[in-house]
């Protein structure tokens, strides 16, 4: 079975930075995609970022290109997401998720495209 277990989430002031960590078991977490996705409250899961199971392709949401960076560490079995330049409309629970199948995605985007989950930590940008 599967686990993911988030950390880092947190409060910070606008223009600030976060890690989020997100280490998973029970896979050969290197064959795997990795992906963020967020949910802020009243609103649904949004994709955020996916890394491919070699580390070599990345995929970014538009509204976090250029302050957000993925990585993993296939050795540690871990993926990370870099956050800086922070703003309260980045403000949600934060998922980390792992690839249903593996090697490579249709849709690195798709929320169906996993089918593992971590339960989530929460973000929260103050202005």
């Amino acid at each position: 079975q599967v686990q993911l277990v988030e950390s880092g989430g947190g409060l910070v002031q606008a223009g600030g930075s976060l890690r989020l960590s997100c280490a998973a078991s029970g896979s050969t977490f290197s064959n795997y995609a990795m992906a963020w996705f967020r949910q802020a409250p009243g609103k649904e899961r949004d994709f955020v970022v996916a890394i491919n199971w070699h580390g070599s392709s990345t995929y970014y949401a538009d509204s976090v290109k250029g302050r957000f960076i993925i990585s993993r560490d296939n050795a540690k079995n871990t993926v990370y997401l870099q956050m800086n330049s922070l703003k309260p409309e980045d403000t949600a629970a934060y998922f980390c998720a792992h690839g249903r199948q593996r090697g490579i995605l249709v849709d690195y985007t798709g929320a169906y495209e996993y089918g593992y989950w971590g339960q989530g930590t929460q973000v929260t940008v103050t202005s």
